[in-house]
């Protein structure tokens, strides 16, 4: 499954949203697409102020702040409503 980072460059937020993702992702196999938002203003209008935030392949989003637990549930949660 492949999970999408909705990130831009420079972000220190965004690099421990995707260090997190990694730590959560060890016993399973999901993948992580980074997604630069400064690419498209839509994207920029969209998630400019609320990057990081991690999107699953249906849709649903997890925004920043967000702890290891959140993440493991939203992950848990996602994968399962496939």
């Amino acid at each position: 499954m492949i999970y999408t980072l909705f990130t831009t460059q420079g972000c220190h937020l965004c690099e421990q949203a995707q260090d997190l993702f990694a730590l959560v992702n060890q016993s399973n196999s999901f993948t992580l697409k980074l997604c630069e938002i400064g690419d498209a203003p839509k994207l920029i209008e969209q998630y400019g102020i609320r990057i990081p935030v991690i999107q699953a392949p249906a849709g649903q989003e997890l925004d920043w702040p967000f702890s290891p637990m959140r993440l493991e549930q939203f992950l848990k949660d996602t994968c399962s409503e496939l």
